[in-house]
């Protein structure tokens, strides 16, 4: 219902006003009581935002100005005299003008005010809603929909919640936020360590589509083929867009598959970009963790233009400096040839440097990391429409670690005529990836006088990754070097190895082309488009030096001893694993929603996709919410879902160095092996029969409630299961003795084992989401209770093999290990549960959040489950006056860690000297576990942060 406002611009005269600095609804509650005017505004959009303290003697237009200044609302004035609340958009040219207003955004608007509002203007309706601007919610294509009227669920996380956890990262703002979403910590895992898997409701990171401004957004070219979470699959880079740059997110949790095509089996987050036309801002911060590492630096630099009386630019520049962390054991087993094994399963040292060898020779943690981001959002109005676009540009350098590799590591630190090392301290190989992200956007929407729309866009994206392995050597180089015949002295070997090279390139585009109509008619809504899509993916090689054997030819050893190729840590892609290609997507929908009654919705979809390459697919979506009373609604939605193979899952290929827990070792210990994982179509999988991947398919059954159970206090409980068909996933590490053909194909390729993609599983996921907010008056301030919680549960309910290949014969649990399994089922936390409140009082605003992380369970080697823990974050922000304001706070402010670790362990030891003192005696090197740390192992981070409006 609205509450529509009489209001006279002519009305100068001065009221005294005092309202304190609160939340823009409760203060324009206040205003319309102190001056006894109505106003309408919309309590969904207005709670999202802090409305200044005003005291002293004003006009109501003049009041409400400085009420609302730096808020991102607008008072309109409309041509009746009247006056609405709505979010900034333009300078107002168009409401003065009674022009309708559409923005295909994604937030509901909630239209409502005081009781006085209602009962004054019960009978006037000198206002159309359609006067007031409408915003199109995920999920609905009907435009001023609320989120408690839609069939699922939808949070709507503000710029003011995301900067209230006090983190600098967008995936750990929505972590903290949003329990259905999980940004899982790994290490020493290549590109993992500096391109995290985002997850939504424990699925895989590529389970969940993201859109900017309503549009597909593109995946990051990595594809996570080590053992972390979302092992197999290629996500979007959560962190390409600075949080200054962002207006609000919103979380769909619900298969949408059928609304907006492939990837949306999880759900959908669409980030949406600040479009202010005049408010600037600058931002610093500074922190570290209470280990003295991991110091970050955040600067963010945004600013509104206005285009004439018509139009908005806003641009957003972010420059974050984020230091290394460290969190490993020590070195505990020998590093120099020698040593020799005791009695009691300890070791006496035989070379001498063994004893001052330094035990913290690996870096476990963060990588250090370099963003430098712009963002630029633009519309104008022209014509009966808008002309908008936006610019997403980030440049990301990151330097993570890999394995130490000592003195006695003769497959990687190649021993020389002189006996010792090529490298005689040894070293540890640094990973330096290079990120750079753009995507850019415009479009044409035009409003018809016929309540319909027709909104034409383009969007391309691309991602590319440059690897270079420094500190690092080419083992094999350093051996022909000793025995071609060249004569050079082992001095003169170490000083012509080269300790860098580039090792290869990614690069994943997408460019889409949107037609988009919606049409409003008396009875229902409907919406219908078309879709073309062109995906690329390439991967360009490396330095010869980066892959290159040189002592081996055609799979024969060249000298007596053989050493590792490829730069250690990081080997490279050679040429011949070049790849260049392109897919072609046409997709159709139409989407209708009618109310059927008053209290009753109902909405459909259809979709039809069709991919070059692999064939089409149809999805549907049927949904619906039945308010049984004012304060009590039911909802449900069943739909089909979707996700076709990604351009990295089909064509992706190298071989690479993985470490892996050995099986004859007891204590379990690390070792390397060459892996490669070769696409479907290469001729080693052709060889062994593996077929081409196809679409993975989803059934999704959603009911939840929404209680009102009074005017302040609202809670929705969803429950859901999700069922995935011929999931694809990663083979387990295939080495010899499986199959002849296998063993065949393993000797011609130089790899030790081999790992394809498949469509391998049958998995089923049930889970239950409750949201809770309470808001209240409490000691003279008000205070916004928020308890949320995500429970959900995955099991592999099927393996399979491709029929007729050389994986047929091989039981499906060795084909999918039971760690692969694992990573699916068991190494995301079990449930989230968060309580976080946030109080206003004068010029203070504190937030105070407990974040629980459920139990999880790794299988690394041995089977590992580690236990739920509670973090406390903290933030106080003092504003001091209406531009100047200051910030400090804690996340993890009790400095809790995961449990340490006790399996797939490395360099685990005791050495002793002859005298038996002990020299260093370590359980390895893994403190914490590297495979899966949901909320990282850092501990305490402190921070401050000062921002100034203008």
């Amino acid at each position: 219902m609205s509450g529509l406002a009489a209001f006279s611009i002519q009305a100068n005269e001065p009221i005294y006003f005092n309202i304190e600095q609160q939340r823009a609804d409760k203060a324009l509650i206040e205003f319309g009581q102190q001056a006894n005017k109505t106003i309408l505004f919309s309590f969904g959009v207005t709670k999202l935002h802090v409305a200044n303290k005003l005291e002293g003697y004003y006009s109501v237009e003049l009041g409400l100005r400085k009420l609302l200044l730096n808020t991102d609302l607008v008072a309109v004035v409309h041509d009746s005299g009247q006056l609405s609340i709505k979010p900034k958009k333009h300078n107002g040219k168009n409401a003065m003008n009674n022009k309708k207003t559409a923005i295909a955004t994604i937030i509901p608007l909630l239209l409502g005010a005081s009781n006085q509002t209602a009962l004054a203007q019960e009978n006037q309706s000198t206002i159309q809603e359609d006067q007031v601007e409408k915003i199109s919610v995920v999920g609905s294509r009907v435009a001023g929909r609320s989120a408690d009227d839609l069939p699922v669920p939808v949070d709507l996380l503000s710029a003011e919640a995301l900067a209230n956890t006090g983190q600098t990262e967008v995936g750990r703002m929505l972590q903290a936020i949003a329990p259905s979403f999980n940004f899982s910590t790994s290490a020493i895992s290549d590109g993992t360590d500096a391109l995290r898997p985002a997850t939504l409701r424990g699925l895989g990171p590529d389970q969940t589509l993201v859109l900017v401004n309503g549009k597909r957004r593109h995946q990051a070219s990595l594809i996570h083929i080590n053992t972390s979470v979302g092992r197999g699959t290629a996500g979007t880079d959560m962190n390409a867009i600075p949080a200054a740059s962002i207006k609000r997110i919103e979380v769909l949790r619900d298969g949408a598959a059928a609304q907006y095509g492939s990837d949306a089996i999880a759900g959908v987050i669409n980030i949406v970009l600040n479009d202010s036309d005049e408010d600037g801002k600058v931002a610093l911060s500074y922190g570290q963790y209470s280990e003295g590492d991991g110091e970050t630096v955040n600067f963010d630099l945004s600013k509104g233009f206005a285009l004439g009386e018509n139009g908005y630019l806003n641009t957003t520049l972010n420059i974050r400096d984020r230091g290394t962390t460290n969190r490993a054991g020590l070195h505990g087993s020998c590093q120099f040839a020698g040593c020799t094994e005791l009695a009691n399963g300890n070791f006496l040292l035989g070379d001498p440097r063994e004893a001052t060898a330094p035990r913290t020779t690996f870096r476990i943690g963060d990588a250090d990391s370099q963003q430098l981001a712009l963002t630029v959002n633009t519309g104008y109005e022209l014509g009966d429409g808008e002309l908008y676009g936006f610019i997403t540009y980030s440049k990301r350098d990151n330097e993570s670690a890999a394995f130490f590799r000592h003195n006695n590591n003769t497959g990687g630190n190649a021993p020389l005529q002189d006996g010792d090392a090529t490298i005689p301290a040894g070293f540890l190989p640094k990973i330096n990836s290079d990120i750079r992200d753009v995507s850019y956007n415009f479009g044409y929407k035009v409003e018809f006088d016929n309540d319909a729309s027709l909104d034409l866009s383009y969007t391309y994206g691309e991602n590319n990754i440059d690897y270079v392995t420094s500190d690092t050597i080419n083992s094999s180089f350093a051996n022909s070097l000793r025995f071609n015949g060249s004569g050079l002295s082992a001095d003169e070997i170490r000083a012509r190895v080269p300790r860098e090279a580039f090792a290869y390139g990614l690069e994943l585009s997408l460019q889409t082309l949107n037609l988009d109509y919606t049409k409003a008619f008396d009875t229902f809504s409907l919406a219908m488009g078309a879709e073309i899509r062109t995906d690329e993916y390439r991967i360009r090689p490396g330095d010869e030096y980066s892959y290159r054997d040189y002592d081996t030819e055609n799979g024969v050893s060249l000298f007596d001893a053989d050493r590792s190729a490829g730069t250690q840590g990081f080997g490279g892609i050679a040429p011949v694993s070049e790849v260049d290609e392109t897919r072609d997507v046409i997709s159709f929908y139409i989407d209708a929603e009618t109310e059927l009654s008053d209290n009753i919705i109902l909405s459909g979809a259809l979709r039809y996709d069709d991919y070059d390459g692999f064939g089409d697919n149809t999805s549907f979506k049927l949904a619906g919410n039945w308010s049984v009373t004012d304060n009590f609604a039911l909802r449900s939605a069943v739909s089909t879902g979707f996700r076709a193979p990604s351009m990295q899952q089909l064509f992706f290929n190298n071989i690479s160095t993985q470490f892996v827990t050995n099986p004859d070792d007891p204590a379990g210990d690390q070792i390397a092996i060459q892996v490669g994982t070769f696409r479907n179509d290469s001729v080693l999988a052709q060889a062994v029969g593996i077929p081409q991947l196809k679409e993975e398919e989803s059934t999704n059954f959603s009911f939840g409630t929404v209680i009102q159970a009074a005017d302040n206090i609202n809670i929705t409980i969803d429950y859901y299961t999700i069922d995935i068909d011929d999931r694809i996933v990663i083979s387990n590490r295939l080495g010899t003795g499986l199959s002849t053909a296998l063993d065949s194909a393993l000797r011609s390729s130089g790899a030790g084992a081999a790992q394809f993609f498949l469509n391998g599983a049958d998995t089923e996921t049930e889970g239950v989401d409750i949201i809770a907010t309470w808001n209240t008056e409490l000691l003279g301030g008000d205070l916004d209770l928020t308890f949320a919680a995500n429970f959900t549960e995955t099991d592999v309910v099927e393996l399979f093999t491709p029929a007729g290949s050389a994986l047929d014969g091989i039981a499906a649990n060795q084909v999918f290990s039971e760690q692969d399994i694992s990573i699916i089922e068991e190494w995301q936390p079990e449930d989230r549960i968060s309580l976080s409140g946030l109080y206003r009082i004068g010029d203070f605003t504190i937030n105070l959040a407990f974040n629980r992380y459920g139990e999880y369970t790794v299988t690394d080697g041995g089977r590992q489950t580690y236990g739920a823990e509670v973090l406390t974050d903290l933030r106080v922000h003092y504003q001091v006056n209406d531009n100047l304001s200051f910030n400090v706070g804690s996340n993890n402010l009790f400095d809790v860690y995961p449990d340490e670790n006790e399996i797939g362990n490395s360099r685990t030891g005791t050495i002793v000297d002859a005298n038996g003192n002990v020299v260093v005696s370590s359980p390895g090197v893994f403190t914490y576990s590297r495979r899966s740390a949901p909320f990282g192992f850092n501990g305490a981070y402190y921070y401050a942060g000062l921002e100034y409006k203008f």
